[in-house]
């Protein structure tokens, strides 16, 4: 089953093909997104990348956790379910 990472305090240059190499290093990428705001058209500073197996995710998580990307330090972990406000 496919597993949704959250990486946070991108750089705004960061694009999703970066993302896909640095995570393709620990197996197979489902999916990539950078999180653009539609007004502007830019980066909002957080993404997602949805791997294949579940171990390749959590030893990305792990590694890449903290590592610099694009001269900013980014922030992975699991992706939550975001609860909507109703």
């Amino acid at each position: 089953m496919a597993k949704k990472i959250y990486i946070g305090n991108l750089s705004y240059s960061t694009t999703e093909d970066t993302l896909r190499n640095q995570f393709s290093q620990f197996g197979q990428v489902e999916s990539v997104s950078i999180i653009m705001d539609k007004f502007t058209n830019k980066s909002k500073g957080f993404g997602f990348v949805e791997m294949t197996d579940e171990k390749e995710a959590d030893d990305a998580i792990a590694t890449l956790n903290q590592k610099e990307i694009d001269g900013r330090k980014v922030r992975v972990s699991v992706a939550e379910e975001r609860k909507f406000r109703e």
